[in-house]
């Protein structure tokens, strides 16, 4: 009779609001776990929620619930060239400049490789429909062709905040001098020559974008689809976009109707710890510290001077330390040192007796630590890591130690300041009070956006004017042209009367004097 009821009450509200079973592709193959898990946990849920759904990714989801319609296409890319792999801990990859020349030749190589895997050419050439696409948008605007391809309403998961390369897609505002670049290390209150490095990258990036990725995007599109239209017919064809953000992690930012802030939607409720785990933190009368540089970069690489003062400062603690280490061993391992090659990251951070989380600044780790009310030291390394780390310690819930400028004695005085000094962890606290003082959850209202645009067909109302706009339109070039156009014609009126008057009054005196 319950589970009668609840059909029901399910089939009633779909009825009600007019939403249908949908046909869902999820593409998100760049090989980031954090990528990935965005889009996973929101296909995954509208999977459990009824849609039929197919996701094209690098990895693999193997826990699906039972009775749910989720395929996996998975796809294997070839990222580095030979044996090389890049070192994120290498310096250079601080330098904004060269991480954008990487993410060119990253973007272009992955989006060629995946439009040619066997199993991705099949379901282009299947004839399938689907009620909407929804992408990873990084560095893969190619991507915008699967939209068209599928007649699919088109829908960005953007997993940093309004940035520079979602912005002029949906036509919204963001002047440099708010809007920090997302490879750079600042908040958005910017002092004066923060803003001329925000301005200048700015500027660079978007020449960048137009003179040479996307050129390079539309030759791929042209190279495996050579009927199709160029990449700038599918580009701005935007129906929605989610971003990971929210305003209590990021700085608020200017929204166009399109973009929805759902930061917070990869949260999921905290189970319980492994009994070994449980045990420990639960004896940690002095607290613990959990330290992870997350799934992309390993500890295990560390530099060797650093990983080696990051150990004498722990051996001088009297409390706990949980280390994601991904080897077996770890030389001058001290007694208070816990090791693992995973944590359960969201119980540990649930747990009462941890007092910080070390952390490389990654923005879902910043997620899950505002939402358990956890301070972070952050030694942010490369990607919008440094700009996360910049805002977290701005509002006062973090400190903020950039990789390339690590010192033994800078990360010692942290780390006492934050054990000592309460005002990290109200702040966190206050922090997470504001995350969760939403009117509903930022996963239900992903998913209620999501079947908004198919049931409205693309929620073209909701489009702002301005993406009818060219670009010389959008910032009123015309108008100054017309305006200095106006000044100079009456200028020019006036000149030619002056000089007129000017030449008949010289007349006037030579006759007099004659």
């Amino acid at each position: 009779m319950r589970q009668f009821t609840v059909l029901f009450v399910c089939f009633f509200a779909s009825c009600y609001l007019g939403v249908e079973s949908a046909k869902i592709l999820g593409v998100f193959p760049f090989p980031s776990k954090s990528h990935y898990t965005m889009g996973n946990v929101l296909l995954k849920e509208m999977a459990k929620r009824g849609h039929e759904v197919t996701m094209i990714g690098y990895y693999e989801e193997k826990h699906l619930p039972q009775n749910v319609s989720y395929r996996n296409i998975k796809v294997e890319l070839q990222m580095n060239e030979g044996d090389k792999k890049v070192n994120f801990f290498d310096q250079g990859m601080a330098n904004a400049y060269l991480i954008t020349f990487f993410l060119n030749y990253a973007g272009g190589k992955m989006t060629n490789q995946t439009f040619n895997i066997p199993a991705v050419r099949k379901l282009l050439e299947s004839g399938e429909k689907f009620d909407a696409v929804i992408m990873d948008q990084f560095i893969d605007d190619s991507f915008a062709y699967f939209a068209h391809h599928f007649s699919a309403n088109h829908i960005l998961l953007s997993t940093t905040s309004a940035n520079s390369w979602v912005n002029p897609l949906v036509g919204n505002p963001a002047p440099p001098s708010v809007n920090a670049e997302v490879l750079l290390e600042f908040s958005s209150y910017m002092t004066f020559w923060e803003r001329l490095r925000n301005t200048m990258f700015y500027l660079f990036s978007e020449l960048n974008r137009q003179l040479y990725f996307f050129p390079k995007q539309n030759e791929v599109i042209k190279k495996n689809f050579p009927n199709a239209r160029p990449l700038y017919d599918y580009l701005y064809n935007v129906s929605l976009v989610l971003v990971n953000a929210h305003e209590s992690f990021n700085d608020p930012l200017a929204l166009v109707p399109v973009m929805k802030n759902v930061g917070g939607m990869h949260v999921s409720p905290s189970g319980k710890l492994p009994s070994d785990l449980q045990k420990f933190m639960d004896d940690a009368k002095e607290g613990v510290i959990y330290f992870s540089m997350g799934s992309n970069l390993k500890s295990k690489n560390l530099p060797v001077k650093i990983r080696e003062s990051i150990l004498r400062v722990f051996a001088k603690l009297k409390v706990k330390i949980l280390w994601k280490w991904e080897d077996e061993t770890l030389p001058g391992q001290p007694a208070n040192v816990k090791l693992s090659k995973w944590f359960p990251q969201q119980e540990i951070l649930a747990h009462p007796n941890l007092k910080l989380f070390i952390t490389h600044g990654g923005l879902l780790s910043t997620i899950e630590a505002v939402h358990y009310g956890v301070p972070l030291i952050a030694l942010p390394v490369y990607g919008d890591q440094k700009l996360n780390a910049a805002t977290a310690q701005q509002k006062g819930y973090a400190i903020n130690i950039p990789f390339a400028e690590f010192e033994e004695a800078r990360f010692e005085m942290a780390l006492k300041e934050m054990l000592r000094n309460p005002k990290y962890k109200q702040n966190a606290e206050q922090r997470s009070k504001l995350f969760h003082d939403r009117p509903m959850k930022p996963m239900d209202e992903a998913i209620y956006w999501v079947e908004y645009v198919i049931r409205h067909h693309g929620a073209q109302h909701l489009r702002v004017a301005a993406l009818e706009l060219s670009w010389y339109q959008y910032i009123l070039l015309d108008v100054v042209g017309f305006f200095l156009a106006v000044v100079i014609a009456v200028l020019y009126i006036l000149k030619m009367i002056f000089g007129k008057l000017c030449c008949r009054k010289s007349k006037t005196v030579k006759s007099k004097t004659h």
